[in-house]
């Protein structure tokens, strides 16, 4: 195995964990751990940033819809993460020590360290992919996840310059790159959102509507012509007012709900080279990850409490690097 370049001399890091049950943010703990060593074929990674998604509480707040992701106790927390390659096992040959990276690795991200497969996959292994230059930490560690489950929506509804795009939920973390990802596409979008959310969504190009009920009116109001694809990003709420709207199944797509009919979107489904693209796409300035707060890992669980919220516009970061500041 080749040896790490940074100072690893420590035996412990620091790991957020649920230990004694699953459950909401007062389960969790910032804990001394074992340092992770690489095997064959993985890397090791020193996390500078791990960003949140939705699915990294709801997936364990309790013991039964833990089983369901295969975790088990102890159990770590947070999936998206970005960093610097510190070791590598045996037959790795696409990375280095020193080379930045960004990825996933399933309810284990927020941790001082973090190991995956050279050549794995988020939910099995874990995944690496290069941080492009031009991207800072802490915006690699928001693309893994979000990044994945819109290229994974537009793939379903696939909008062009002739479409205009009905998003729900499009200042949340996948809104954010599903509404400029169909932006790049020509297509024009009209986003759901908070009354407050309404500059943000402009921002990213969409057009803002707020959710709730009168939401086809409102949507018949801004468009006349009609809606042809839509993405619910949230529920199934815009999916039932797009069918309303008389958008067919077939350009429908959800990620948080399964309505019969409709196509569902999993990140895991995005297409090869999909976070690859989406990454250059930021590294040239095409698109833009609104990051909304940053915390340092101590304060787990207040970044958890606002994310989950769902009023926040943008991503939530938790910082590993102890010098950085607690808020961005």
């Amino acid at each position: 195995m080749k040896e790490p370049s940074a100072n690893t001399s420590a035996s412990t890091s620091r790991a957020v964990q649920f230990v004694e049950s699953f459950g909401g943010p007062e389960a969790l703990s910032v804990r001394e751990v074992p340092v992770p060593q690489a095997g064959a074929g993985q890397i090791r990674v020193r996390v500078n940033a791990a960003g949140l998604n939705p699915m990294d509480w709801f997936m364990t707040s309790d013991a039964e819809t833990a089983a369901r992701f295969g975790l088990s106790l102890p159990c770590g927390f947070g999936t998206d993460y970005a960093g610097v390659v510190d070791q590598v096992g045996d037959d790795v040959r696409r990375f280095a020590v020193g080379d930045r990276v960004f990825g996933g690795a399933l309810s284990r991200a927020v941790a001082s360290y973090v190991v995956v497969d050279e050549s794995g996959i988020i939910a099995a292994g874990g995944e690496a992919h290069r941080t492009p230059d031009g991207v800072d930490d802490r915006t690699a560690a928001t693309l893994a996840i979000a990044g994945c489950t819109a290229a994974a929506a537009l793939a379903v509804i696939n909008p062009g310059p002739t479409d205009t795009v009905l998003i729900g939920g499009a200042g949340g973390g996948v809104g954010v790159f599903a509404v400029q990802l169909a932006r790049l596409a020509g297509a024009r979008v009209i986003g759901t959102g908070s009354a407050s959310s309404a500059d943000a969504l402009r921002a990213l190009g969409s057009e803002p509507v707020t959710y709730g009920d009168g939401l086809v009116d409102r949507v018949r109001a801004l468009a006349p012509a009609g809606v042809t694809s839509a993405m619910d990003l949230h529920g199934t709420d815009t999916a039932q007012a797009a069918r309303e709207l008389g958008v067919p199944d077939e350009r429908i797509t959800t990620i948080a709900a399964q309505v019969d009919g409709i196509t569902p979107a999993n990140g895991g489904n995005a297409a090869p080279g999909a976070i690859e693209e989406i990454a250059g796409l930021v590294a040239a300035g095409q698109l833009r990850v609104p990051i909304a707060a940053t915390f340092p890992v101590e304060q787990i669980r207040a970044a958890i409490d606002l994310q989950a919220g769902r009023h926040v516009h943008g991503k939530v970061v938790i910082d590993l690097v102890a010098s950085r500041p607690s808020r961005g």
